[in-house]
């Protein structure tokens, strides 16, 4: 397949398969929610290798990906960032989708175990490094 096709085939794609894709790369997801209990964003995390990738869906046309060090203590408010994109669900996700493993980090660093990730009020879960 050329990479006319490739990028072709990817604009294709539902926004389900895309995150599907995602989960079979090893992110997991949380839905953190409000004080009365609805849903604010969708959330993927996958911590690999020595960086950790994000995805925040706050709405189908307001998505953000960053892929940061394994060592932020706050994933979701980085002081350093590798890299950043935002947009749209399909372009953000294809973009996310077609970055390397391992990123812009050196190798031989630090090696994250996982990250907290906040699911609700005063709540959080651990999510294990892939």
């Amino acid at each position: 397949m050329s990479s006319t096709d490739t990028a072709h085939h990817l604009d294709n794609r539902s926004i389900d398969e895309r995150l599907q894709d995602l989960i079979s790369r090893g992110y997991q997801f949380v839905h953190p929610r409000d004080a009365k209990g609805t849903v604010i964003a969708v959330v993927g995390v996958r911590a690999h290798d020595s960086v950790i990738d994000v995805v925040r869906l706050n709405a189908e046309d307001d998505v953000v990906a960053t892929r940061m060090p394994g060592t932020e203590a706050d994933i979701l408010a980085p002081e350093t960032v590798l890299w950043r994109t935002e947009g749209d669900a399909g372009a953000v996700l294809d973009k996310l989708l077609a970055l390397p493993d391992g990123g812009d980090h050196k190798a031989g660093g630090p090696q994250p175990g996982g990250c907290w990730v906040a699911t609700a009020s005063g709540r959080a879960t651990w999510l294990a490094a892939s």
